[in-house]
This record gives structure tokens, C-alpha cells and sequence, in this order.
């Protein structure tokens, strides 16, 4: 199982039109500042890429976004940000047309090593899990406003994604690599 970073993205290969938009780290004696979208980022920002609207989300170690059924958006991209922890994010190939068809990418995003913004394409199955010790706050900067009959979900055994081994991809193979407790869904 191969989690993509930034030191590793040159040698993964990667969804058709995902993105990673490395983040400069500005310290000082009195902490960190980070730029997490700026409109001159032509890569991830510009025409049908607009900016619409900011949300964050805070969840628990262990905890998987959603357990068993994958997001997708048929019209909106996703930009996600790290601010805390870290993460791991799955990203599925469904498009029957695309030529990464069947492909899982898990990217391995931290908050304090080497920050990216990760653009997540339209129709790519999508979720993530934390796998640091404390809670992860999560960013997103969608293409749309929040629309609730645009976003889609479908079940992991009927999306049937396979992991690197060939199996059915489930959250409890990522929290096994990490020494997560996988008895209750992360809670202890």
C-alpha cells in the first residue's frame, strides 16, 4: 500500500487531473503562516476553478469520512488543506472514459511536513481518515456552492475499488499501516 507525498509524487502515478499544489511554510519566533489559496495559483485557481465558498471540518483520530461509501461530485472539484494532524485521503477512478480507470491514489497529507492543497477532480470517488494522534481540521475550497442533491455517494462494494493487492479497498487496511484501533470504527 503506497501513500503519495510530495516527496514521492514524481514517481506515482496519479489520477487523471488530481493535483498536488505544494504550500510554503513561513516561520518565525512566533509561529507559522501558510497561504493555503491564492487566485495567482493558475494550477488549481482560474476559469471553471473559481472559488466558492471555505468550510472546515474537525475529526477525530481514527475516524474515516465516510466509513463504508465514497463522495463524489458529478460538477464541483474539491481543493483540501490540512490545518491539523494529518490524513490520509482516498481518491478512486470511476470515469469509464479516463484513461486511470480503476486507479486508488492515497495521499498522505500532515499538516506540519511538507503542507500541499490537493485537488480533487470531478466524479473521483473521495474520503479520508485520520491517522495522527489528535484531531485533524480539514479545509476545503470547492468550485460550487455547497448543493446537497449535487453530491453523490455509492457504497464501496458497489463502487468496487481495489486496493494495490487486488482486494476491496476498506478504511481498516490504512488504519492497520498506522496502528489505529480498528475494533469501533476509531473510537476507544
Amino acid at each position: 500500500m503506497e501513500f503519495i507525498t510530495l516527496a514521492n509524487r514524481d514517481s506515482s502515478v496519479l489520477i487523471k487531473d488530481v493535483l498536488m499544489y505544494p504550500l510554503k511554510v513561513n516561520r518565525d519566533k512566533s509561529g507559522i503562516l501558510v497561504e493555503t489559496l491564492r487566485t495567482d495559483w493558475k494550477e488549481i485557481y482560474g476559469k471553471n476553478r473559481e472559488f466558492a465558498m471555505q468550510y472546515f471540518s474537525v475529526t477525530d483520530s481514527g475516524i474515516a469520512r465516510d466509513e463504508s461509501v465514497w463522495h463524489f461530485h458529478p460538477t464541483q472539484e474539491d481543493r483540501f488543506v490540512v490545518a491539523q494532524g494529518e490524513i490520509i485521503v482516498a481518491v478512486a477512478d470511476n470515469e469509464q472514459n479516463s484513461k486511470t480507470l480503476g486507479l486508488l491514489n492515497l495521499f498522505h497529507m500532515q499538516a506540519d511536513i511538507d503542507p500541499y492543497i490537493l485537488l480533487i477532480p470531478k466524479s473521483t470517488l473521495h474520503g479520508f481518515l485520520v491517522v495522527s494522534q489528535i484531531p485533524a481540521i480539514l479545509l476545503n475550497f470547492p468550485t460550487f456552492l455547497y448543493n446537497p442533491s449535487e453530491e453523490q455517494r455509492i457504497s464501496y462494494k458497489e463502487a468496487g475499488v481495489k486496493n494495490s493487492e487486488g482486494s476491496l479497498f476498506v478504511w481498516d487496511q490504512v488504519r492497520n499501516k498506522f496502528t489505529l484501533d480498528t475494533t469501533s470504527n476509531g473510537k476507544t
